[in-house]
């Protein structure tokens, strides 16, 4: 994609310029009218920025931060502050009254405002205000959809904020924007672990700054991240917290848009209803606001809300409403999207000749922002830049080594002496840092030998082929036959788990089946074991240890059942009520713990388990990737005169990646 002048820009948008203009007068006369005299306290503070005319961002923000809103006192500052030469009090205001357009999607006025306040903010030579300056430029073009140029000037400011020796929170503040801003780059071309990266260096920075608007924003791109990955609930949990924090500034625009992606998030849940109550209510919010981009994705969202409660007819006026809107202000995202939920629409109700019109609409505008091109630029902006950074880290180090080699040149033994210590070191930091690899390595080479050993018991395997005997001796042919083919089955399974550190939990359930099905044989099928997967649970995307449920089993077979004489039951349930874990409970109608730990007692030959010390290791080593650790309780069962009904152990096996671990 070509660079696009301002020029060009603002003669595209000609047709309805008129339009835009009623809507920037009504727009700054509003704060006229919203209030009949400015306070003590705010002419306190304009007073004091005239007489001083201070020259840092932090004074002028201190001074100014009430006004941000205020379009008539931004306009006349602006005035004010030229006439007195005060250029960093220029940029600031420049910068703020262009956002006031940006949120009504003035976007040419908005853009002319913050190139305007860049060219002050060089003329100052104040690297905050440039970089600021820099970061909205590109948060504009991004509204456009105009990948090329947004990403050149984000980029920018990445550059000159990270060639700043001692930084200030502000620039710490602006690196996390285009942090930020380079996820979202990430998110067009689809790379969402990479985007999802991204964000979270930016959170660091804005956790430890408190900054919430930062907060805010970066934990709803990580909703956006993980609904386009398929985490609905994780999304909107996400959501939910960029809400929240939206809430603690007070922030219309921010409710409006996570009102929005809640909305389109209880859509997918097919929760209709009340996606249809909350995007309402972000559409009466947004049209208070004013911003054509929020008030199209509003219309859009809620005429695909209607169009799936069967709403037809508002549903289509609601999307003609959105494209209109979206048509006009030149947003191409969305109004690609509105053609797609048309198509949809038409295609309802028969109508597929209008529903294909829509359809080739959306395809063919969907082209102008997805080019190859757009994304091989952008493919090779983001390895430039990486290349960049990583050759600025060379040259660091190669200044230092020129540094180090003039002074060791005074003292020839001293730099000898020094290479030879850090050698050593460095070997030592080598050996020690390779031996504790060993050492983990073999760890979990040992637990994965004991499980397969407790897996293959002879005693387990010796039995079972007896029982097997006993159906032939017996002449049950198709017992025998069926139980021999379970065993066969049961291991194989084994045999292939012990090559895998990891199983889909599907395959795990389907283990642990055939595993009961052949201890049954031993207690002559009096055992009842079921298995209850909760619905919205795909077992096989959820990854588990191999056979971290036998030993579970084996106790409450072993240690609950076996000394019990009738109504054998085992009911094991999968179901999820955290984002972060996925919960398995195993619960028996056993003698529970307590006397089964007397009847051992008792016994001769005593039954060491260490199934269950062997299945905490090999959980806290899977955990280590994960941003929780699993967790595990055993819990006995009473009835209501207090005599023990069994044993319940519940396991929540994490299933949330710690990507900040694994970069």
């Amino acid at each position: 994609m070509q660079f696009i002048s301002l020029k060009q820009i603002a003669s595209t948008q000609w047709p309805y310029r008129a339009g835009v203009l009623a809507l920037l007068f009504f727009c700054t006369m509003a704060p006229l009218s919203a209030q009949n005299e400015t306070t003590k306290d705010d002419e306190s503070a304009l007073r004091n920025l005239q007489n001083s005319w201070p020259k840092t961002y932090e004074t002028i923000d201190s001074l100014l931060s009430r006004f941000d809103n205020d379009s008539l006192v931004l306009k006349d500052l602006i005035l004010k502050s030229k006439a007195a030469n005060a250029l960093e009090v220029e940029s600031y205001a420049l910068n703020k009254l262009g956002e006031i357009y940006r949120n009504i999607s003035a976007y040419d006025a908005a853009l002319e405002l913050h190139l305007k306040a860049e060219k002050r903010a060089q003329q100052a030579h104040n690297i905050q205000l440039e970089v600021i300056s820099l970061n909205m430029i590109g948060v504009v073009y991004r509204r456009m959809d105009l990948i090329k140029p947004a990403l050149d000037y984000h980029k920018k400011a990445l550059d000159i904020a990270n060639s700043v020796e001692h930084q200030t929170q502000e620039l710490q503040s602006s690196i996390a924007v285009s942090q930020n801003s380079m996820g979202n780059i990430y998110l067009t071309l689809k790379q969402y672990d990479l985007a999802i990266e991204q964000f979270e260096k930016s959170l660091v920075i804005e956790k430890k700054s408190g900054n919430r608007l930062g907060l805010a924003i970066n934990y709803h791109n990580l909703g956006y991240a993980d609904e386009a990955k398929g985490f609905l609930d994780l999304a909107l949990e996400n959501y939910q917290r960029s809400l929240n924090y939206n809430e603690q500034i007070n922030s219309e625009v921010g409710r409006v848009i996570c009102y929005t992606s809640i909305g389109q998030v209880y859509i997918k849940q097919k929760k209709y209803n009340d996606a249809k109550i909350i995007i309402e209510k972000g559409l009466k919010k947004a049209l208070l606001l004013g911003d054509q981009f929020y008030i199209s994705y509003a219309y859009i969202n809620l005429g695909w809300v209607q169009n799936e409660l069967q709403m037809y007819k508002a549903a289509e006026e609601n999307l003609k409403k959105g494209l209109e809107i979206s048509e006009t202000y030149g947003l191409k995202t969305s109004t690609v999207d509105a053609h797609k939920r048309l198509s949809e629409l038409y295609k309802k109700q028969n109508a597929y000749k209008t529903a294909l019109y829509h359809y080739e609409e959306a395809v063919e505008l969907e082209k102008t922002i997805f080019t190859e091109r757009n994304m091989q630029y952008v493919s090779d902006i983001i390895i430039q830049y990486e290349n960049e950074a990583k050759n600025d880290q060379i040259l660091k180090l190669a200044n230092e080594n020129e540094l180090v080699k003039s002074r060791m040149q005074r003292n020839q033994s001293i730099f000898w002496f020094a290479i030879l210590t850090l050698a050593i070191i460095a070997v030592s930091m080598i050996v020690i840092n390779r031996n504790r690899q060993l050492r983990h390595e073999k760890q979990i080479l040992t637990l994965e030998q004991d499980m397969l050993r407790s897996q293959m018991n002879p005693h387990f395997i010796f039995n079972s082929l007896n029982s097997i005997k006993l159906y032939i001796i017996n002449n049950e042919k198709e017992n025998a036959v069926y139980y021999l083919n379970k065993f066969s089955k049961f291991i194989r399974k084994i045999l292939i788990a012990s090559t895998e550190k990891e199983i889909s939990l599907e395959d795990e359930l389907d283990t642990m089946q055939l595993y009961m099905n052949i201890e049954n044989i031993r207690f002559s099928n009096e055992i009842h074991f079921t298995i209850d997967v909760a619905s919205g649970i795909n077992t096989s995307n959820i990854r588990v240890p191999s056979l971290i449920l036998q030993p579970f089993l084996e106790n409450a077979l072993w240690h609950g059942l076996s000394s019990k004489k009738e109504d054998k039951q085992i009911k094991m349930k999968v179901y999820k009520d955290n984002a972060e874990f996925v919960t398995i409970s195993i619960t028996d109608n056993g003698i529970g713990r307590k006397a089964s730990e007397q009847i051992n007692h008792n016994r001769v030959l005593k039954r060491k388990s260490v199934g269950l010390a062997m299945t905490k290791a090999r959980l806290t080593n899977f955990s280590k990737r994960f941003t929780t650790v699993y967790n595990m309780e055993i819990e006995d069962l009473y009835d209501n005169q207090n005599q023990p009904t069994g044993t319940r152990i519940v396991v929540n096996i994490p299933i949330r990646t710690n990507n900040l671990k694994s970069a």
